[in-house]
């Protein structure tokens, strides 16, 4: 009865376009109601609680890094460095936006606005040198989602918190499945541009790739301050998104010297309404899940997916087709908030390492933003674009396919996430 009162008022309130995070306070008000259990002051309070928190301070530092990235020249420069190495290879724009969006995904975690970068400065060079319109839009969707990945990855920050699991892990865990993103990547696009007739750039000379690297090399600088110093602990996440906010600042006036006084002001104002929205729904989301953990919703999954506990790859392969389901409606920071808390202790029922079903769970509800109807970052790469959707939803197929395939094999052998956690940790 529990579930079903969680299910009905949540996805009601979603069906009739109340925002997700009303709908998550509604649905913790059902659940004291049916507990006879309501309390206004309990439900404030939990939302307050929902933004007091030390960790999440790492979101709105992402956050304001990327906006400082995008508008201080430090994105440009990244891509430009890719286009003058790779650039000259028989489709090669289209290996420039895999790598920028590995580049880019290190810096700055967010799949959103990474996008909005390569579909910016990309699509129009792509359209210029006759590109298939599809595969160029499908593409740059599928390197975007590369950002919630690689760290730093702001989902991973709010997963973490949400979980109380180690966000540090979680940051180390997605390095080598983000590379691995990267090769499918290419594999798929060699092909596409292999049965192409796509013009071939003439190779840049030494000087010009030397200039590129000189003026991206304190761009470049950004992901190795960060990782370095989450690898050998000099700071915390929420310390490095610090950082990461303080040295783009830095970089973007003094030294690229693009971003003005005026330009600053209209960066922290568009940061500012970003983490708004995301504080709120996490708020919400607190208020929801204390009303979970009390009607002991997890137990009653629990009970549900009993038989399917005692069998790992079976459990994950389950919960991978449910979020990929939700996915399909509902964007990655609400699928977070929402059912972190219920999955995450089934998955330590099962035996499963939490670090592991964290990285497992943060990819899978990235899918969701390339599949339609929602898919968040293909909207983006259509508006952008000046794109109907039609051909970027047939264009992002092949990318999807063999995102699947890697999901398949990160489920059958975790080992391809743990291993490689082991020794970075």
């Amino acid at each position: 009865m529990t579930i079903a009162i969680f299910l009905a008022v949540l996805f009601a309130s979603m069906t009739i376009g109340v925002p997700i995070a009303f709908a998550l306070m509604l649905t913790a008000l059902a659940l004291m109601v049916h507990l006879d259990f309501f309390d206004a002051q309990l439900l404030a309070q939990n939302v307050q609680a929902g933004f007091d928190s030390f960790p999440l301070l790492a979101v709105p530092f992402f956050i304001l890094a990327g906006e400082l990235m995008n508008a201080g020249g430090l994105s440009r420069r990244i891509i430009d460095l890719a286009r003058v190495f790779v650039g000259h290879i028989q489709g090669g724009l289209g290996y420039v936006a895999i790598a920028a969006s590995v580049m880019l995904a290190s810096m700055s975690g967010s799949a959103i606005a990474d996008t909005a970068a390569l579909a910016t400065l990309l699509l129009p060079m792509m359209r210029k040198h006759n590109y298939p319109d599809g595969s160029s839009a499908g593409l740059i969707a599928s390197g975007g989602i590369i950002a919630p990945i690689i760290p730093p990855s702001m989902p991973m920050v709010i997963y973490g918190v949400t979980t109380n699991t180690s966000i540090s892990k979680l940051f180390l865990a997605g390095i080598v499945p983000g590379i691995l993103m990267a090769a499918a990547l290419v594999l798929v696009w060699r092909r596409i541009s292999g049965k192409a007739v796509l013009p071939v750039a003439e190779k840049a000379p030494w000087s010009e790739r030397r200039r590129a690297l000189a003026r991206s090399l304190w761009a470049l600088m950004l992901p190795v301050i960060i990782i370095g110093g989450l690898r050998f602990g000099l700071f915390t996440p929420t310390e490095a998104a610090v950082v990461a906010a303080v040295y783009a600042l830095l970089v973007a006036t003094l030294v690229y010297r693009e971003l003005k006084p005026a330009g600053i002001y209209q960066v922290f104002v568009a940061a500012s309404k970003t983490t708004g929205v995301v504080m709120f729904l996490c708020g919400a989301a607190t208020a929801a899940s204390y009303m979970i953990t009390l009607a002991d919703l997890p137990g009653d999954l629990a009970r549900s997916f009993g038989p399917l506990l005692e069998h790992r790859v079976l459990f994950m392969l389950v919960v991978a087709l449910f979020l990929l389901a939700i996915g399909m409606v509902m964007d990655l920071t609400p699928t977070i908030l929402i059912l972190g808390p219920v999955l995450a202790p089934l998955a330590a029922r099962a035996g499963i390492d939490p670090v592991y079903f964290g990285f497992v769970f943060i990819f899978v509800g990235s899918l969701g933003l390339l599949t339609p109807p929602v898919g968040t970052v293909l909207n983006v790469v259509a508006g952008v674009g000046r794109l109907r959707m039609e051909p970027v939803v047939r264009g992002v197929m092949p990318f999807l396919g063999v995102y699947f395939a890697l999901l398949l094999l990160v489920i059958l052998f975790p080992q391809i996430v743990l291993t490689p956690l082991r020794w970075l940790s």
